[in-house]
């Protein structure tokens, strides 16, 4: 019996199929119509001819690890250790997939602010958990009334998109500040904040959780290279959290890791 009897197969494969058979722009997915920097290419091709094929470490390649925690100093101004609150993923998808079969429960409720991409409410759901669909405002700006409605001592979290997609929107400093006031009553929820376009922000500048004293420590931020250098069939992306949630989100992606490597393990 599956767990999705009601689902369907992505929206995204359904509009990509349908841009195909009419030969149309596809604006389904988040990836751009010119090629990869030959810069980054060519980097990858020297690289693939050297001895550096095998295994690393679940959490990621350590050089690579500190030049993320430097783009992160660099960029927000924070200090992030690159051993205990950096992840390397298979793309921004599998980041958000860990965080939440990691940290949210059975009979959890997590609140999805709607148009959502739409992988959020798998992962909730096989973990029995429950989604609460919030839509936004007619702008695209969060609707802080409807929120503050249906948040109880049964939410466990709460996903963020900034920038958001597929509108664009940035938050302002205002929505951070009635984010904060309403998660002061409820100090255990936490944030998933999916901020893959944060690089590919124009105008008004991105505000991150990355900045937010009172947020960082209970949020779990998701990046993309993918997106970042517009090479989304790479799939590489990254989490930085707190080391207190880290260490459950590394356990989680360790055993998919362990279980990826099994049958080259044993006959």
């Amino acid at each position: 019996m599956s767990k999705f009897p009601d689902s369907g197969e992505s929206i995204f494969t359904t509009m990509s199929k349908m841009a195909n058979e009419y030969q149309a722009i596809n604006l389904s997915q988040g990836f751009p119509d010119f090629p990869a920097d030959e810069k980054l290419t060519d980097i990858v091709a020297k690289i693939a001819k050297q001895n550096i094929h095998q295994y690393l470490p679940s959490s990621g390649y350590p050089p690579l690890l500190k030049k993320i925690a430097a783009l992160t100093l660099n960029s927000y101004k924070r200090l992030v250790d690159p051993v205990s609150e950096i992840l390397v993923t298979a793309g921004a998808t599998q980041g958000i997939f860990t965080a939440i079969q990691a940290l949210v429960n059975p009979n959890d409720e997590v609140m999805i602010l709607d148009p959502s991409y739409d992988c959020y409410v798998t992962p909730i759901v096989l973990v029995q958990a429950r989604p609460i669909r919030i839509a936004l405002n007619a702008d695209f700006t969060p609707d802080w009334h409807a929120i503050s409605a249906a948040m109880n001592q049964r939410t466990k979290m709460i996903i963020l998109n900034n920038p958001h997609n597929p509108s664009g929107k940035i938050w302002t400093e205002s929505d951070f500040l009635q984010l904060e006031k309403l998660l002061e009553m409820f100090p255990e929820v936490l944030i998933l904040s999916d901020e893959v376009y944060e690089y590919i922000a124009f105008g008004n500048r991105h505000i991150s959780i990355h900045s937010r004293e009172k947020l960082k420590n209970r949020s779990i931020i998701i990046s993309s290279f993918g997106k970042t250098f517009h090479i989304t069939g790479w799939k590489i992306g990254y989490i930085i959290a707190p080391a207190h949630l880290m260490v459950a989100i590394k356990k989680c992606i360790s055993f998919w890791f362990s279980a990826s490597t099994a049958s080259h393990k044993w006959p």
